[in-house]
């Protein structure tokens, strides 16, 4: 996928225009809003639209904010994230379309990041997602996988 697809993908999982109030073309563009902080109701989006991915601690780890944090944001939708949740919100955003479009759905690629990985020790992607260093061990993983190197 090219960078302003990945982009345009993200953005759709966060909700679009109906939440970003801005189509973000590049990755300079998504740079400027993490900095600026994501909307609050585009994390919302992206979180009341899984399908398998369970709301739990492991989310909580992998996102950055707690659960309590979580039910917080649904109360209140006004403002931003801050720099930090906007920044893995993105990311996490982002590696489920890398995975939706190396599982050839939403739905099959949130059943992928909750079980374990062979390619990633038997760890659960979700789990991994909790640092950066982590974050980019399923970026590569995925990356395999899109070529078809499972090893």
């Amino acid at each position: 996928m090219t960078d302003s697809v990945v982009v345009h993908e993200v953005a759709t999982l966060l909700g679009g225009l109906k939440t970003l109030h801005r189509e973000p073309k590049t990755a300079l563009d998504a740079h400027e809003m993490i900095l600026s902080g994501l909307p609050r109701t585009s994390f919302l989006y992206l979180t009341s639209n899984f399908s398998a991915i369970k709301m739990d601690a492991a989310l909580e780890t992998a996102l950055g904010m707690s659960l309590r944090t979580l039910q917080r944001q649904k109360k209140n939708l006004e403002g931003t994230l801050s720099r930090e949740q906007s920044g893995r919100t993105w990311k996490f955003a982002e590696i489920l379309a890398k995975a939706s479009a190396v599982f050839g759905s939403r739905h099959e690629a949130e059943r992928w990041i909750e079980q374990p990985a062979i390619g990633l020790d038997q760890r659960r992607p979700i789990d991994l997602l909790a640092t950066p260093a982590g974050t980019e061990l399923v970026e590569d993983y995925l990356t395999r996988l899109e070529y078809g190197v499972y090893g």
